[in-house]
């Protein structure tokens, strides 16, 4: 018999997927980010909100460290209505390489009410770190429809692509 026309393959053993599965999924999970951010949104994160005055203002500082998957955490402060608050943030997601540190601030959008900031936050990122040079952009949009627009500067070495799930729990 040929031994090309019958090759023996292992059986998968139970609740292991294939090694080429999570390669699989990380190039699914990267086209989809990339069409995203060629597709128009309904995020609220466009133009309009650069034509109209903030609701308010953000401060905040992270750590995020990535390789394929990244992780953040920080805190920051909410300035409405002539108030500050403080608040903490962290979070998870898919994109990126490095580690660094960023120093982000921005406008705030469709807040009416303080109760509406604090939750969970879909964040779309791109941006890169090295040494203390830097650049890249934040948009952030949570369940209440609540949208930031944040400028991050960066230090340490990273590149960012990708988005994340963030959670902002008000208080420190």
């Amino acid at each position: 018999m040929d031994r090309l026309a019958f090759q023996h393959h292992r059986p998968l053993k139970a609740g292991r997927p294939p090694a080429n599965w999570l390669g699989a999924c990380l190039v699914g999970g990267l086209l989809a980010l990339a069409a995203c951010s060629q597709a128009p949104s309904d995020s609220g994160a466009s133009s309009t909100e650069a034509a109209r005055p903030p609701d308010g203002t953000v401060e905040m500082s992270q750590v995020q460290a990535a390789f394929i998957g990244s992780g953040n955490t920080g805190s920051g402060t909410l300035t409405y209505r002539g108030r500050t608050y403080p608040f903490t943030v962290a979070g998870l997601g898919i994109g990126g390489i490095g580690v660094s540190k960023i120093e982000a601030r921005g406008e705030v959008y469709d807040l009416s009410s303080l109760e509406q900031f604090p939750g969970t936050y879909a964040q779309g990122r791109y941006g890169f770190a090295l040494g203390t040079k830097s650049a890249g952009d934040l948009w952030m949009k949570n369940g209440n429809g609540v949208v930031m627009h944040l400028v991050a500067k960066r230090t340490g070495l990273m590149l960012s692509l990708g988005g994340d799930a963030v959670v902002i729990r008000m208080g420190q």
